[in-house]
């Protein structure tokens, strides 16, 4: 059975929450990949961007219906939502955009594995990790060179 540690990119570039979308967009364009895990000072996982969360920033801003009774406003829809909604238009840096709850595999975990968790759970990167340590990733392409080399038989 092909795992994560045979297939994984071992070279992995992070970005810290404190990063610019400015730098985000460059390191995209440079390194041509579908996400960057987040790290903290200890270069420990804290979560993941994506092109997606890159794109969902730019996209208009939904303001939500409210009713104005009496003196009160009141939302007809969640105010939470309104706000998170501000901080993902008006972001500056990944820590406004990026997602925390990240999908991680570890280096033991077959190549099958890795593909249903990409399909169920829409993402095109996980990491591979002990614990918070980062050991690589695995992306699309690398599911692919692992099902060419022989993964492509249920084991």
């Amino acid at each position: 059975m092909i795992t994560a540690k045979e297939i994984m990119t071992e070279k992995v570039i992070t970005v810290t929450k404190d990063a610019s979308i400015k730098k985000l967009s460059d390191l995209f364009i440079q390194y041509k990949v579908n996400g960057f895990p987040v790290v903290d000072g200890d270069e420990k996982l804290i979560g993941i961007v994506t092109e997606k969360n890159l794109i969902e920033q730019s996209k208009n801003l939904h303001i939500p219906t409210v009713i104005a009774l009496f003196d009160a406003v009141i939302y007809l829809e969640s105010d939470k939502k309104f706000e998170a909604e501000v901080k993902r238009y008006s972001a500056t840096q990944v820590e406004d955009i990026y997602t925390s709850n990240v999908v991680t595999v570890s280096p033991d975990t077959g190549i099958h594995e890795i593909a249903s968790l990409m399909a169920e759970k829409g993402v095109h990167s996980i990491p591979v990790v002990d614990g918070k340590n980062i050991l690589g990733i695995v992306g699309k392409l690398d599911i692919i060179r692992g099902l060419a080399q022989g993964g492509s038989s249920q084991e």
